[in-house]
């Protein structure tokens, strides 16, 4: 597999130029943006994930020693951590639709059939450009016209069922240690927005970045605010948050399992490739990346087809699900 490029290559780590308030306060959030600096897909889905990372923010957590002493906040220091397969055992998203398939939002069979053939598009690198932007456009149809606060309330659920028992303890540990470091941890995922603010929140980090769905009037329309935050899109996605809170990205960290992260690995100071599939692995080895693994042999090698795919095509599978259905009926 290719490594992905790196969008952060002609800009150096920490020189991401400021930009505008968030788009996305309010109950409304837009695809607007500012097209005279962010043009692209990817740029436009990064620009909207910070923004609503930052207008919805999770109560701060200020970290204390050993003695009950509030540990010193470094403002300009952070660590990114993407989820799936990273932080959590398999995708969130998968995780998620499983749950919304148990409450009659659509046919299990559907999820399986449809997944299965995102699984074999990606692992076999046989996904047309038209099928990416199938992927894109339906992705997170199955929740169009439903409310942004019933979503919530049953990703709180779905997440006691399906996800608390799924987190990696040494991933967990790795994100301890920033906090108690007085850093601001952030999770990085093509999941909801919604549903990766969940995550952060029971886990007790700062927040997190995730793909934005737009929503008018508290409804879902059924579109993406750009694209799935996936590859290139997570790393514009991070160089905007540092821009709006003041990091130094050569003092931050980002740890991610899939090779299709480089790009979001490359523009901090410090990567770490954790649970990595064998291309993020070879990367890794070439630029004397820190690699960590908290698999056994023989899970290492259940999970590692699932690495592969990538956050973004799971999403993208499993959001499309409904979609498909409609469409082959």
């Amino acid at each position: 597999m290719a490594v992905p490029p790196d969008p952060g290559a002609a800009v150096s780590p920490g020189s991401a130029e400021p930009v505008g308030p968030s788009e996305a306060a309010g109950q409304t959030v837009s695809a607007s943006t500012d097209t005279r600096r962010t043009t692209t897909p990817a740029e436009i889905a990064g620009e909207a994930s910070a923004a609503a990372a930052l207008a919805n923010p999770l109560p701060e957590q200020q970290a204390r020693d050993a003695s009950g002493e509030a540990i010193p906040l470094d403002l300009t220091a952070a660590a990114f951590f993407d989820v799936d397969n990273t932080l959590m055992m398999g995708a969130s998203i998968f995780h998620f639709a499983r749950g919304l398939a148990s409450r009659k939002f659509f046919e299990t069979s559907d999820l399986a059939g449809f997944a299965w053939q995102q699984l074999k598009f990606r692992a076999l690198g046989k996904e047309s450009r038209q099928g990416m932007h199938d992927s894109r456009d339906s992705a997170l149809s199955f929740v169009a016209g439903r409310s942004v606060a019933e979503i919530v309330e049953l990703g709180e659920e779905i997440y006691d069922e399906m996800m608390a028992d799924r987190i990696w303890p040494g991933t967990r540990a790795l994100a301890n240690m920033h906090l108690d470091a007085g850093q601001r941890v952030w999770l990085v995922t093509a999941t909801p927005v919604e549903l990766a603010n969940i995550i952060a929140r029971r886990l007790g980090l700062t927040g997190a970045l995730g793909t934005v769905a737009e929503s008018e009037n508290g409804l879902y329309t059924g579109r993406l605010v750009g694209e799935v935050l996936h590859g290139p899109a997570k790393a514009h996605a991070v160089r905007a948050l540092a821009a709006r809170e003041g990091l130094n990205l050569r003092r931050c960290t980002a740890y991610s399992d899939s090779v299709n992260d480089v790009p979001m690995l490359s523009v901090v100071g410090t990567a770490v490739a954790v649970n990595p599939d064998s291309d993020l692995r070879d990367v890794a080895r070439r630029r004397g990346w820190e690699i960590r693994d908290f698999r056994t042999g023989r899970k290492a090698a259940k999970i590692g087809v699932p690495s592969v795919i990538g956050a973004g095509a799971v999403a993208g599978a499993v959001a499309a699900a409904l979609s498909y259905r409609r469409r082959t009926t």
